[in-house]
């Protein structure tokens, strides 16, 4: 594909997502959101974004299967725009929190979007490893759960029933779609090592570094938070009996 047409998706992207953005604010929202409604529209948008990108990305697989074969130089159309579109997205939210959100609270976010943007870029640009570039799309199937759960804890229903349930399915679909998922890349850029050149073999490793220690300690954070927590607040109120 053309980096010209390319270009005009990633752009489109942006703008589209930009809408997005603007139309969650125009929805009604619970009242406990009201007092942060920049990051409320950019977790609706950040959900769009999973949603589609996730469900494309499974699609991309069944309608291509060659492409699982070869994850480097095998694409559809579809896959390529998949790609960029992703790109937009990730251009788009980078920026919003740049602007929005204080550096303290948003550098680990920021440091994720540089090296996916960056990466994804490589492959859009140089129409090469896009099935791979797909496959990291996949985590994007936790990423539903992980902005509902947000959504839910904004709208103050972290006793609820849904919220409980949105744990359980967040915390199976992170082990399988992201955990495993980072995993088996991994280990395809360490079986394929000598079919990509250093320079893409350093970047792809580095990236998958930083994203390994971060959805590790993402993890241990959902773990913490959503499991241990309620044990560690009813083990006290036992002390507190006794």
């Amino acid at each position: 594909m053309d980096s010209n047409p390319a270009l005009l998706i990633v752009g489109g992207s942006v703008a589209a997502f930009a809408l997005v953005n603007g139309a969650a604010g125009l929805l009604p929202m619970p009242e406990s959101a009201l007092r942060n409604t920049w990051k409320w529209r950019n977790i609706c948008t950040s959900l769009v974004h999973s949603v589609v990108t996730g469900v494309w990305a499974l699609l991309c697989f069944y309608l291509h299967p060659r492409m699982a074969q070869d994850l480097i130089g095998t694409y559809s159309p579809s896959s390529h725009c998949l790609v960029s579109v992703s790109i937009g997205y990730f251009v788009h939210d980078f920026t919003d929190m740049l602007w929005n959100q204080r550096l303290q609270h948003s550098w680990e976010l920021l440091f994720h979007h540089s090296v996916v943007i960056s990466c994804f870029g490589i492959s859009v640009c140089l129409c090469r490893y896009v099935g791979f570039s797909v496959v990291a799309l996949l985590v994007e199937i936790n990423s539903i759960f992980l902005h509902l759960r947000q959504i839910l804890l904004m709208g103050n229903m972290h006793r609820a029933v849904a919220f409980t349930l949105n744990s359980i399915v967040n915390l199976g679909t992170y082990v399988v779609f992201r955990i495993s998922t980072l995993a088996w890349m991994t280990r395809w850029l360490v079986l394929n090592r000598d079919n990509i050149p250093l320079l893409i073999y350093g970047i792809g490793s580095a990236g998958m570094a930083v994203m390994t220690v971060m959805n590790i300690v993402l993890f241990y954070r959902l773990l913490r938070s959503d499991f241990l927590k309620p044990s560690r607040e009813g083990k006290r109120l036992k002390e507190k009996k006794i």
